[in-house]
Protein backbone atom coordinates (compact mmCIF):
# COMPACT_ATOMS: atom_id res chain seq x y z
CA UNK A 1 0.00 0.00 0.00
CA UNK A 2 1.56 3.36 -1.02
CA UNK A 3 0.67 5.78 1.27
CA UNK A 4 1.73 9.72 1.47
CA UNK A 5 4.02 10.23 4.72
CA UNK A 6 5.53 13.31 5.79
CA UNK A 7 8.05 13.85 9.15
CA UNK A 8 7.68 16.98 11.47
CA UNK A 9 11.28 17.88 12.48
CA UNK A 10 13.52 20.81 12.86
CA UNK A 11 16.42 21.98 15.36
CA UNK A 12 13.80 23.77 17.09
CA UNK A 13 13.00 20.70 18.61
CA UNK A 14 16.13 19.90 20.49
CA UNK A 15 15.83 23.77 22.80
CA UNK A 16 13.29 21.58 24.87
CA UNK A 17 16.58 20.78 26.96
CA UNK A 18 15.76 20.82 30.70
CA UNK A 19 19.40 20.37 31.60
CA UNK A 20 22.25 17.49 31.23
CA UNK A 21 21.07 15.45 34.12
CA UNK A 22 17.47 15.45 33.03
CA UNK A 23 16.17 12.22 31.68
CA UNK A 24 13.77 13.99 28.61
CA UNK A 25 16.07 14.31 25.96
CA UNK A 26 14.72 15.64 22.66
CA UNK A 27 18.29 14.63 21.38
CA UNK A 28 16.18 11.07 20.64
CA UNK A 29 14.42 12.79 17.90
CA UNK A 30 17.52 14.01 15.81
CA UNK A 31 18.98 10.17 16.77
CA UNK A 32 16.17 8.75 15.20
CA UNK A 33 16.28 11.05 11.96
CA UNK A 34 19.62 10.45 11.15
CA UNK A 35 18.94 6.59 11.64
CA UNK A 36 16.23 6.64 8.70
CA UNK A 37 18.02 9.21 6.72
CA UNK A 38 21.15 6.16 6.51
CA UNK A 39 18.43 3.96 6.01
CA UNK A 40 17.26 5.25 2.99
CA UNK A 41 13.85 5.99 4.18
CA UNK A 42 14.33 9.27 5.21
CA UNK A 43 14.84 11.78 2.75
CA UNK A 44 14.26 15.64 2.36
CA UNK A 45 11.50 15.77 0.36
CA UNK A 46 9.57 13.82 3.58
CA UNK A 47 10.82 16.22 6.16
CA UNK A 48 8.48 19.20 6.98
CA UNK A 49 9.17 22.30 9.41
CA UNK A 50 7.09 22.58 12.23
CA UNK A 51 5.37 25.89 13.09
CA UNK A 52 5.19 27.81 16.58
CA UNK A 53 1.70 27.11 17.80
CA UNK A 54 0.04 30.39 18.62
CA UNK A 55 -1.46 32.32 21.98
CA UNK A 56 -4.94 30.82 20.68
CA UNK A 57 -4.01 27.34 19.37
CA UNK A 58 -2.84 26.66 23.16
CA UNK A 59 -5.54 28.44 24.79
CA UNK A 60 -7.73 25.42 23.14
CA UNK A 61 -6.59 23.83 25.77
CA UNK A 62 -4.63 25.68 28.60
CA UNK A 63 -5.62 28.51 30.58
CA UNK A 64 -4.60 32.10 29.59
CA UNK A 65 -2.60 32.31 33.19
CA UNK A 66 -0.53 28.83 32.96
CA UNK A 67 0.43 29.81 29.24
CA UNK A 68 1.44 33.49 30.85
CA UNK A 69 3.34 31.54 33.58
CA UNK A 70 5.74 29.52 31.24
CA UNK A 71 6.59 32.93 29.38
CA UNK A 72 7.43 34.53 32.51
CA UNK A 73 9.23 31.37 33.36
CA UNK A 74 11.25 31.20 30.32
CA UNK A 75 12.40 34.92 31.07
CA UNK A 76 13.30 33.99 34.74
CA UNK A 77 10.42 36.40 35.89
CA UNK A 78 8.32 33.83 38.09
CA UNK A 79 8.87 33.02 41.72
CA UNK A 80 9.75 29.67 42.91
CA UNK A 81 6.27 29.73 45.01
CA UNK A 82 4.25 31.06 41.44
CA UNK A 83 6.13 28.30 39.91
CA UNK A 84 5.06 25.34 41.93
CA UNK A 85 1.77 26.78 41.34
CA UNK A 86 1.74 25.56 38.01
CA UNK A 87 4.11 22.62 38.38
CA UNK A 88 6.80 24.84 36.75
CA UNK A 89 10.36 24.28 38.55
CA UNK A 90 10.32 20.96 40.12
CA UNK A 91 12.53 18.07 39.58
CA UNK A 92 10.20 16.75 36.62
CA UNK A 93 9.98 19.78 35.03
CA UNK A 94 12.76 22.34 35.74
CA UNK A 95 12.77 25.89 34.31
CA UNK A 96 14.81 26.47 31.32
CA UNK A 97 15.32 29.80 28.91
CA UNK A 98 12.99 30.11 26.35
CA UNK A 99 10.62 27.50 27.77
CA UNK A 100 7.36 28.83 26.20
CA UNK A 101 8.86 29.20 22.79
CA UNK A 102 10.56 25.23 22.73
CA UNK A 103 7.09 24.10 23.90
CA UNK A 104 5.28 25.90 21.23
CA UNK A 105 7.10 24.66 18.53
CA UNK A 106 6.48 21.02 19.98
CA UNK A 107 2.49 21.77 19.99
CA UNK A 108 3.32 23.67 16.75
CA UNK A 109 4.53 20.28 14.98
CA UNK A 110 1.56 18.52 16.10
CA UNK A 111 -0.66 21.21 14.11
CA UNK A 112 1.32 20.92 11.62
CA UNK A 113 0.97 17.32 11.18
CA UNK A 114 -2.74 17.51 11.55
CA UNK A 115 -3.82 19.59 8.86
CA UNK A 116 -1.40 17.91 6.81
CA UNK A 117 -3.91 15.03 7.04
CA UNK A 118 -6.75 16.68 7.35
CA UNK A 119 -6.12 18.92 4.32
CA UNK A 120 -5.53 15.45 2.49
CA UNK A 121 -1.73 16.16 1.93
CA UNK A 122 -0.82 13.46 3.21
CA UNK A 123 -2.04 10.41 4.85
CA UNK A 124 -0.25 9.66 7.51
CA UNK A 125 2.15 12.50 9.46
CA UNK A 126 4.75 11.57 12.26
CA UNK A 127 6.19 14.18 15.22
CA UNK A 128 8.19 12.42 17.16
CA UNK A 129 9.40 15.37 19.05
CA UNK A 130 5.22 15.52 20.63
CA UNK A 131 3.68 12.97 22.78
CA UNK A 132 3.89 14.94 26.23
CA UNK A 133 0.87 13.33 27.38
CA UNK A 134 1.27 14.45 30.90
CA UNK A 135 0.49 18.43 30.47
CA UNK A 136 -2.71 19.31 32.08
CA UNK A 137 -5.03 22.55 31.88
CA UNK A 138 -3.09 24.81 33.75
CA UNK A 139 -0.08 22.83 35.54
CA UNK A 140 3.36 20.65 33.85
CA UNK A 141 4.03 16.98 35.15
CA UNK A 142 6.10 14.54 33.69
CA UNK A 143 8.49 16.25 31.82
CA UNK A 144 5.61 18.01 29.94
CA UNK A 145 4.79 21.75 29.69
CA UNK A 146 2.59 21.86 26.89
CA UNK A 147 0.21 18.53 25.82
CA UNK A 148 0.96 18.77 22.32
CA UNK A 149 -2.01 15.95 21.91
CA UNK A 150 -4.62 17.44 23.56
CA UNK A 151 -4.12 20.89 22.03
CA UNK A 152 -4.43 18.59 18.25
CA UNK A 153 -7.30 16.78 19.36
CA UNK A 154 -8.98 20.16 20.49
CA UNK A 155 -8.18 21.86 17.36
CA UNK A 156 -9.31 18.65 15.48
CA UNK A 157 -12.40 18.93 17.23
CA UNK A 158 -12.67 22.93 16.39
CA UNK A 159 -11.67 23.18 13.03
CA UNK A 160 -12.52 19.77 11.42
CA UNK A 161 -15.15 18.36 13.72
CA UNK A 162 -14.13 14.59 13.03
CA UNK A 163 -14.30 11.97 16.00
CA UNK A 164 -10.95 11.20 17.22
CA UNK A 165 -9.20 7.75 18.40
CA UNK A 166 -6.62 8.64 20.50
CA UNK A 167 -4.04 5.12 21.40
CA UNK A 168 -1.25 6.10 24.12
CA UNK A 169 0.74 3.10 24.48
CA UNK A 170 3.92 4.79 26.79
CA UNK A 171 4.49 2.40 29.69
CA UNK A 172 3.16 5.45 31.78
CA UNK A 173 -0.62 6.53 31.72
CA UNK A 174 -1.56 9.03 29.43
CA UNK A 175 -3.61 11.42 32.07
CA UNK A 176 -3.32 14.79 30.76
CA UNK A 177 -5.30 13.34 27.66
CA UNK A 178 -7.69 11.47 29.13
CA UNK A 179 -8.99 14.16 31.60
CA UNK A 180 -8.89 17.23 29.09
CA UNK A 181 -12.15 14.60 27.18
CA UNK A 182 -13.27 12.56 30.34
CA UNK A 183 -17.14 14.20 29.21
CA UNK A 184 -16.37 13.90 25.37
CA UNK A 185 -18.58 11.41 23.40
CA UNK A 186 -16.48 12.37 20.33
CA UNK A 187 -13.01 11.66 21.32
CA UNK A 188 -12.13 7.71 22.57
CA UNK A 189 -8.92 7.64 24.53
CA UNK A 190 -7.30 4.39 25.04
CA UNK A 191 -4.12 3.79 26.99
CA UNK A 192 -1.96 0.61 27.85
CA UNK A 193 0.57 1.38 30.21
CA UNK A 194 2.07 -0.22 33.53
CA UNK A 195 0.16 -0.64 36.50
CA UNK A 196 0.09 2.88 38.58
CA UNK A 197 0.34 0.73 41.65
CA UNK A 198 4.46 1.40 41.05
CA UNK A 199 4.45 3.78 38.64
CA UNK A 200 4.05 8.02 37.92
CA UNK A 201 1.28 9.38 37.63
CA UNK A 202 -0.41 6.40 39.33
CA UNK A 203 -3.88 6.10 37.30
CA UNK A 204 -5.21 4.86 34.64
CA UNK A 205 -7.39 1.68 36.24
CA UNK A 206 -9.96 -0.43 34.12
CA UNK A 207 -12.97 1.56 35.77
CA UNK A 208 -11.90 5.22 34.97
CA UNK A 209 -14.74 5.49 32.33
CA UNK A 210 -15.44 8.83 32.07
CA UNK A 211 -18.30 11.18 33.13
CA UNK A 212 -21.39 12.85 31.70
CA UNK A 213 -21.65 12.37 27.88
CA UNK A 214 -18.15 10.95 27.88
CA UNK A 215 -18.61 8.40 29.82
CA UNK A 216 -17.89 5.10 28.49
CA UNK A 217 -15.30 6.27 26.11
CA UNK A 218 -12.46 5.79 27.89
CA UNK A 219 -10.41 2.87 27.88
CA UNK A 220 -7.65 1.71 30.22
CA UNK A 221 -5.14 -1.26 30.03
CA UNK A 222 -3.05 -0.75 33.63
CA UNK A 223 -0.96 -3.90 32.96
CA UNK A 224 1.31 -5.67 35.61
CA UNK A 225 5.22 -4.65 35.95
CA UNK A 226 7.52 -7.30 33.95
CA UNK A 227 4.41 -7.93 31.36
CA UNK A 228 6.52 -9.28 28.16
CA UNK A 229 5.93 -9.26 24.38
CA UNK A 230 3.21 -12.02 23.87
CA UNK A 231 0.82 -10.75 26.86
CA UNK A 232 1.21 -7.21 25.49
CA UNK A 233 0.79 -7.90 21.98
CA UNK A 234 -2.37 -9.80 23.06
CA UNK A 235 -4.23 -7.57 25.22
CA UNK A 236 -3.35 -4.46 22.75
CA UNK A 237 -4.57 -5.88 19.71
CA UNK A 238 -7.34 -7.25 20.76
CA UNK A 239 -8.42 -4.17 22.61
CA UNK A 240 -7.30 -1.58 19.73
CA UNK A 241 -9.74 -4.02 17.65
CA UNK A 242 -12.41 -4.11 19.88
CA UNK A 243 -12.14 -0.44 20.67
CA UNK A 244 -12.11 0.39 17.19
CA UNK A 245 -14.89 -1.40 16.12
CA UNK A 246 -16.71 0.18 18.55
CA UNK A 247 -16.40 3.59 18.17
CA UNK A 248 -15.70 3.95 14.50
CA UNK A 249 -13.00 7.28 14.49
CA UNK A 250 -12.36 9.40 11.83
CA UNK A 251 -8.94 10.15 12.70
CA UNK A 252 -6.69 8.31 14.88
CA UNK A 253 -3.61 10.31 16.87
CA UNK A 254 -1.30 8.27 18.15
CA UNK A 255 1.36 8.27 21.21
CA UNK A 256 4.24 6.32 20.82
CA UNK A 257 6.13 6.06 23.97
CA UNK A 258 9.25 3.62 23.77
CA UNK A 259 9.54 3.13 27.28
CA UNK A 260 8.02 -0.36 27.67
CA UNK A 261 11.17 -1.72 26.70
CA UNK A 262 13.03 -4.05 29.12
CA UNK A 263 16.42 -1.81 28.92
CA UNK A 264 14.32 1.57 30.20
CA UNK A 265 15.34 2.56 33.43
CA UNK A 266 12.28 4.79 34.47
CA UNK A 267 9.92 1.90 34.21
CA UNK A 268 9.02 -1.95 34.83
CA UNK A 269 7.96 -3.44 32.08
CA UNK A 270 9.95 -6.13 30.08
CA UNK A 271 8.99 -5.78 25.99
CA UNK A 272 11.63 -5.78 23.90
CA UNK A 273 11.51 -4.45 19.73
CA UNK A 274 8.78 -7.10 18.83
CA UNK A 275 6.32 -4.62 20.53
CA UNK A 276 7.50 -1.64 19.04
CA UNK A 277 7.22 -3.42 15.68
CA UNK A 278 3.69 -4.34 16.08
CA UNK A 279 1.84 -1.07 17.34
CA UNK A 280 2.47 0.84 13.89
CA UNK A 281 1.56 -2.24 12.03
CA UNK A 282 -1.91 -2.25 13.95
CA UNK A 283 -2.37 2.03 13.85
CA UNK A 284 -1.65 1.60 10.06
CA UNK A 285 -4.11 -1.03 9.82
CA UNK A 286 -6.72 0.52 12.26
CA UNK A 287 -6.54 4.16 10.29
CA UNK A 288 -6.85 2.77 6.55
CA UNK A 289 -9.63 0.37 7.51
CA UNK A 290 -11.76 3.29 9.32
CA UNK A 291 -10.19 6.89 8.91
CA UNK A 292 -9.55 6.61 5.76
CA UNK A 293 -6.05 6.44 6.32
CA UNK A 294 -5.69 9.58 8.38
CA UNK A 295 -3.12 9.01 11.33
CA UNK A 296 -1.31 11.44 13.03
CA UNK A 297 1.25 9.91 15.05
CA UNK A 298 3.80 11.50 18.02
CA UNK A 299 6.99 10.18 20.26
CA UNK A 300 6.49 10.14 24.25
CA UNK A 301 8.19 8.79 26.46
CA UNK A 302 11.26 6.56 26.48
CA UNK A 303 15.13 7.05 28.55
CA UNK A 304 17.09 4.40 26.84
CA UNK A 305 17.77 6.88 24.22
CA UNK A 306 20.74 5.11 22.84
CA UNK A 307 19.66 1.55 22.12
CA UNK A 308 16.19 1.54 22.18
CA UNK A 309 14.23 4.88 21.09
CA UNK A 310 15.99 5.15 17.42
CA UNK A 311 15.04 1.90 16.40
CA UNK A 312 11.28 2.24 17.93
CA UNK A 313 10.47 5.46 16.95
CA UNK A 314 12.24 4.74 13.42
CA UNK A 315 10.08 2.06 12.96
CA UNK A 316 7.11 4.29 13.53
CA UNK A 317 8.18 5.68 10.12
CA UNK A 318 9.26 2.94 8.60
CA UNK A 319 5.78 1.60 8.57
CA UNK A 320 4.27 4.34 7.21
CA UNK A 321 6.40 4.87 4.56
CA UNK A 322 6.76 1.04 3.25
CA UNK A 323 4.49 -0.80 5.02
CA UNK A 324 7.09 -2.57 6.87
CA UNK A 325 9.50 -2.51 9.79
CA UNK A 326 12.80 -2.21 9.34
CA UNK A 327 14.85 -5.71 9.41
CA UNK A 328 18.43 -7.08 9.30
CA UNK A 329 21.76 -4.52 10.30
CA UNK A 330 21.67 -0.91 11.70
CA UNK A 331 23.49 1.17 9.07
CA UNK A 332 27.05 0.91 9.88
CA UNK A 333 27.78 5.03 9.59
CA UNK A 334 25.09 5.88 12.05
CA UNK A 335 26.76 3.44 14.13
CA UNK A 336 30.36 4.38 14.04
CA UNK A 337 29.09 8.48 13.99
CA UNK A 338 26.89 7.55 17.36
CA UNK A 339 28.99 4.95 19.20
CA UNK A 340 31.58 7.78 19.61
CA UNK A 341 29.12 9.99 21.43
CA UNK A 342 27.33 6.58 23.62
CA UNK A 343 27.85 5.44 27.16
CA UNK A 344 26.70 2.02 26.10
CA UNK A 345 27.47 -0.07 23.40
CA UNK A 346 24.98 0.58 20.44
CA UNK A 347 22.63 -2.81 19.19
CA UNK A 348 23.64 -3.40 15.54
CA UNK A 349 20.34 -5.00 14.78
CA UNK A 350 17.40 -3.37 14.24
CA UNK A 351 15.77 -6.37 16.50
CA UNK A 352 16.51 -7.37 19.74
CA UNK A 353 19.50 -9.86 20.65
CA UNK A 354 18.68 -12.36 23.19
CA UNK A 355 19.71 -9.94 26.04
CA UNK A 356 16.68 -8.68 26.34
CA UNK A 357 14.69 -11.79 26.61
CA UNK A 358 14.98 -11.89 29.95
CA UNK A 359 13.42 -14.79 32.11
CA UNK A 360 10.72 -13.54 34.49
CA UNK A 361 9.65 -16.20 37.19
CA UNK A 362 6.14 -14.84 37.63
CA UNK A 363 5.22 -14.85 33.85
CA UNK A 364 2.63 -17.35 33.78
CA UNK A 365 0.86 -15.61 36.88
CA UNK A 366 1.46 -11.53 35.19
CA UNK A 367 -0.17 -13.18 31.75
CA UNK A 368 -3.22 -14.61 33.65
CA UNK A 369 -3.71 -11.60 35.50
CA UNK A 370 -3.34 -9.28 32.35
CA UNK A 371 -6.04 -11.35 30.55
CA UNK A 372 -8.53 -11.13 33.31
CA UNK A 373 -7.56 -7.40 33.08
CA UNK A 374 -8.62 -7.64 29.34
CA UNK A 375 -11.60 -9.35 29.76
CA UNK A 376 -12.58 -6.48 32.23
CA UNK A 377 -12.51 -3.91 29.50
CA UNK A 378 -13.74 -5.77 26.92
CA UNK A 379 -17.03 -5.64 28.82
CA UNK A 380 -17.54 -2.21 28.18
CA UNK A 381 -17.02 -2.03 24.67
CA UNK A 382 -20.84 -3.72 24.52
CA UNK A 383 -22.65 -1.60 26.56
CA UNK A 384 -22.60 1.67 24.68
CA UNK A 385 -24.35 2.15 22.05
Amino acid sequence: MSCKTGFVFSDDFLTYHFNNEHPFNQKRVLLTKELLERNDTLNSKDIIPPRMASDEELQLFHDHDYVEAVKRAGRGNLSEEQGFEYGLGTEDTPIFPNMHEASSYIVGGTLTAVDEVLTGKRDHMLNLGGGLHHGFERKAAGFCIYNDSAVAIKYIRKKYNLKVLYVDTDAHHGDGVQWAFYDDPNVCTFSIHETGRYLFPGTGNVNERGIKQGHGYSFNLPIDAFTQDESFLELYETALREIAEFFRPDVIVTQNGADAHCFDPLTHLCGTMNIFERIPHLAHEIAHQYCNGRWIATGGGGYDMWRVVPRAWAQVWNVMKTGEPAKGALPKEWLAKWQAESPINLPSFWHDTEEANQVIPRKAEITEKNKQLLLNLLKYTKTIS
